[in-house]
């Protein structure tokens, strides 16, 4: 199956900044394209801003002069459906409604011709449903576009029950000649994107609401320990309080209110409130010229220990033997018992593993990083019991190898490790159930989201049980559901020892 040849014409129904978007990518990979709006004043505006986009892209050189010349003349509005007749691919970004939608496509399906493709752009609505009472559901699918559609290049392309697999095939290798990344998947609530990032922001804010840290600490944390661009608080305040709600609220409603994908309180207060993020000038941070930027809690200077024991094998957290005697710590070790570093005071410093300093004598949880030798900040727990000579040793031990350490709550699983670990586990969960492959889904992750790395790609890194054995801790400590780790993770452990095995 090719693509759909350069010398068709591509339509796009919904003048807004995401029509207007996708219009632009079709016309720079060389589409006649027409842009159609219930309001034909929209549509004609809709044209001038590609056309100027394009002119601008020309004055800085990003495209030839007579390449952007020729291109804006292959642009034009639609003053009816019936202009839509020639078209090859038809997408629609109107406003998320299923009726508006449906009557949008059944109308479409009576003027294009029959080889003609239709999409919709939706990011939220099942496109199942959006099918149903088409006479010809096999020509119609999802092409999930991310905002912005000319910088962002993931596109998801997503098979309804009745999408023809040829259909599919076709719109896949069209999106990918114009030169977008596309991914394939199911339709299934939130697709890939939307579905898998849950976590993200939910595991951020039930710490909040465990009183585990504050929103600055948290965001810090994730970025500089965890490797993510922002952190979750400060990305929902970009996106809107509101819409991010929305989204995990949809989601959870479609998957019939699993606790896997239960809506933050914290954040349903928010939206009440009319906080939304930086819209409103406020939202889990302040806006404004006034306002001052929230700062993550940080230690104060401590003494680092002159020398420790490594008990065992730290696993993810193994480079630390070396940059402890980098950092001319001396380091003794030893092959039975732990995993833990083993400090003069007696204590215990362990990797989060979903269990809570207060089950165990002088313990000190330190959280898991995407790279110990980079990270710029480390995230320690300790429970009321830890004495405070184990609590400053770790805190100093850190502070020598450089980084900057925040004290949270004891907090089961702490930030980085229960996000991450929830991430492995609805991506395992994903693949099981024939949503996309490991490899879509941690292509979407990194170039949907901008994750440091894609779940699979985390749980190849971690070692096969280590994310089910931290939900298993977690399910125990924290019951209902949320965290119980699901049978798709424990057969990849399975599947990980049958391949050793065979080697």
């Amino acid at each position: 199956m090719t693509a759909i040849e350069r010398s068709r014409t591509v339509a796009v129904v919904g003048a807004g900044t995401m029509g207007q978007g996708i219009a632009q990518v079709a016309l720079l990979a060389g589409h006649r394209v027409l842009i159609y709006d219930i309001d034909a004043a929209l549509a004609a505006d809709g044209v001038g801003i590609v056309q100027d986009r394009v002119e601008r892209m020309a004055a800085k050189g990003r495209l030839d002069r007579a390449e952007a010349e020729e291109a804006a003349g292959r642009i034009a509005p639609a003053r009816a459906l019936a202009d839509l007749a020639g078209a090859a691919l038809v997408i629609e970004a109107v406003v998320e409604n299923v009726g508006i939608k449906q009557t949008l496509f059944a109308a479409l399906e009576e003027v294009v011709e029959p080889d003609a493709l239709l999409a919709t752009n939706t990011s939220s609505l099942s496109v199942t449903e959006l099918a149903a009472g088409l006479a010809h559901p096999g020509r119609f699918l999802g092409l999930h576009f991310f905002n912005p559609a000319p910088l962002l290049p993931l596109v998801e392309v997503v098979s309804g029950s009745a999408s023809d697999p040829a259909a599919v095939e076709r719109a896949y290798r069209t999106v990918l000649g114009w030169g977008k990344t596309p991914v394939r998947c199911a339709d299934t609530p939130g697709f890939i994107v939307n579905r898998i990032a849950r976590p993200f922001y939910a595991e951020a804010f039930a710490v909040y609401e465990e009183q585990g840290a504050d929103p600055a600490t948290i965001d810090a944390v994730l970025r500089e320990s965890g490797g993510f661009k922002m952190g979750p608080f400060a990305l929902t305040d970009l996106i809107g309080q509101d819409v991010n709600e929305a989204v995990t609220r949809s989601v959870w409603e479609s998957f019939f209110r699993s606790p896997k994908f239960v809506p933050s309180l914290a954040q349903r207060r928010l939206v009440q409130s009319g906080r939304l993020g930086r819209k409103t000038g406020h939202g889990w941070f302040p806006y404004g010229p006034d306002a001052a930027a929230a700062q993550p809690h940080t230690a104060g200077p401590e003494e680092a220990p002159a020398k420790v024991t490594v008990v065992g094998d730290l696993g993810p957290a193994a480079a630390l033997a070396d940059l402890l005697e980098e950092a001319g710590i001396a380091v003794t070790a030893t092959e039975h018992g732990g995993p833990y570093i083993q400090l003069p005071g007696e204590g215990q410093l362990v990797l989060a593993d979903g269990k809570t300093s207060v089950e165990f004598a002088d313990v000190v949880y330190f959280d898991l990083a995407l790279d110990y030798r980079g990270a710029t900040r480390i995230a320690l727990s300790a429970s009321e019991d830890t004495s405070e000579r184990t609590l400053s040793e770790a805190i100093g031990l850190f502070q020598k190898l450089g980084k900057q350490v925040s004290v949270i709550g004891d907090v089961p699983g702490m930030i980085v490790a229960r996000t991450v670990a929830m991430l492995i586990d609805l991506t395992a969960d994903a693949v099981a159930r024939g949503v996309a492959s490991a490899e879509d889904i941690d292509t979407a992750m990194r170039l949907g989201v901008n994750y440091p790395l894609g779940p699979s790609e985390w749980h190849d890194r971690l070692g096969r049980d280590w994310a089910y054995d931290l939900l298993h801790h977690l399910d125990e400590r924290c019951p209902g559901g949320r965290y119980a780790p699901s049978l798709a993770l424990f057969k990849l452990g399975y599947a990980a020892v049958d391949e050793e095995d065979a080697q």
